[in-house]
């Protein structure tokens, strides 16, 4: 099949997001069988020696997304193939767009979502600008989702892909409709083995390769001990956000070193003792106060997410029934979305919903289509 984008007009050329990984290797292959001019980009996002070795980060940082091992994968697939290939450095955009608001986000009692930001601010932005300046109208990528234009809503629709298991347009719900116009995602139809068995039937060399499970630039996935480095190699003290545990019923029970080492929902390293099992409920980043409780007072049936980017919607005029997606992982969640303010909308959940933390994302879902998101405030 070819991955003709309904209601443009695109010349043949294409530039793929080649990551070194399986799934982007074998998107590169499917689509010149297919007979497409292509060129292969890697964007190179963070020196991975940068911080080895640092006070309590490791030695060895070979082995995870965008390592330097990815990069030499995705120059060999390349090679083997017969396309161009180039290595775009985005380190420093990569550290001002997604790293510093990482930390930010942490250390203001939030948890942050740096895949999203990566997509929204520079896998898909920067690799459209870089596409035109090679003459490519599209890129293509390894991601598990598909997209498709609706006529009669005058849309581009992103939705959920065959293989629910490695769906991943949770992290794609900022893609505006520019960038969906211009993107291929040829692996919406097909599941992780079936992808494995394409590379192993073009002769790729990665197709046994593991899927890396890690933030790329947190190596072993420890982000308290990257915060304490990345802010001691800039120059800049840890801000003090120490204060009090307390329970739900107002009662100081402890104290705590800093409200980045926490996140909603959990339940290890809070440094107390207590008959029954404690889980963080809040976060309060303006009296550094964590308030603690039982489990079921981790639920909630409402949440607010700001920074709305609809997709299968050009607005959302009246409540709208939807399911809700709050973690990457999260079974999606019967809701009615209705707007709360200019950016705003809330989340009425049928059934409450465990750690709606915020930082996260909430993104809305009909049957198979992402109707958009925000992030949960």
């Amino acid at each position: 099949m070819r991955y003709w984008n309904v209601g443009n007009s695109f010349n043949n050329t294409v530039a793929v997001a080649m990551s070194g990984g399986v799934d982007s290797s074998t998107v590169a292959a499917m689509l010149k069988d297919e007979g497409y001019e292509l060129v292969g980009l890697t964007l190179q996002l963070w020196n991975q020696r940068r911080l080895a070795g640092h006070e309590g980060m490791p030695e060895q940082v070979q082995g995870r997304c965008c390592s330097i091992d990815d990069v030499y994968d995705a120059r060999r697939v390349a090679e083997a193939l017969g396309i161009p290939y180039y290595l775009i450095n985005e380190q420093d955009r990569f550290e001002r767009d997604v790293v510093r608001p990482f930390v930010s986000e942490y250390l203001a009692g939030r948890t942050p979502i740096p895949c999203s930001l990566c997509n929204n601010h520079l896998k898909f932005d920067q690799l459209l600008v870089r596409a035109r300046q090679i003459g490519a109208d599209r890129i293509a990528t390894g991601h598990y989702a598909r997209n498709e234009y609706d006529p009669l809503r005058n849309r581009w629709i992103l939705k959920r892909p065959a293989d629910l298991s490695k769906d991943q347009t949770y992290f794609l719900f900022g893609l505006t409709q520019e960038q969906l116009s211009r993107t291929l995602f040829p692996l919406g139809g097909y599941t992780k083995p079936e992808v494995r068995e394409l590379a192993r039937e073009h002769g790729l060399a990665i197709a046994v390769k593991p899927d890396s499970q890690e933030i790329c630039f947190i190596p072993g996935g420890d982000y308290k001990k990257f915060i304490d480095a990345y802010l001691d190699e800039q120059g800049v003290a840890m801000p003090d956000t120490s204060g009090e545990l307390v329970s739900t019923s107002g009662e100081v029970i402890g104290h705590h070193q800093g409200i980045h080492n926490f996140t909603v929902g959990q339940r290890k390293g809070l440094g107390i003792s207590s008959p029954n099992p404690l889980y963080v409920i809040q976060i309060d980043s303006v009296s550094h106060k964590v308030i603690v409780g039982n489990e079921s007072e981790t639920t909630t049936r409402t949440l607010r997410a700001r920074n709305i980017n609809w997709i299968s919607i050009s607005s959302l005029d009246a409540p709208m029934r939807v399911q809700v997606k709050i973690r990457h992982r999260h079974e999606p969640a019967w809701a009615t979305i209705e707007m709360s303010g200019p950016d705003e909308v809330l989340a009425t959940f049928d059934d409450p919903q465990r750690a709606v933390t915020p930082g996260q994302a909430a993104v809305f879902y009909h049957k198979d289509e992402v109707v958009g998101g925000g992030w949960i405030v």
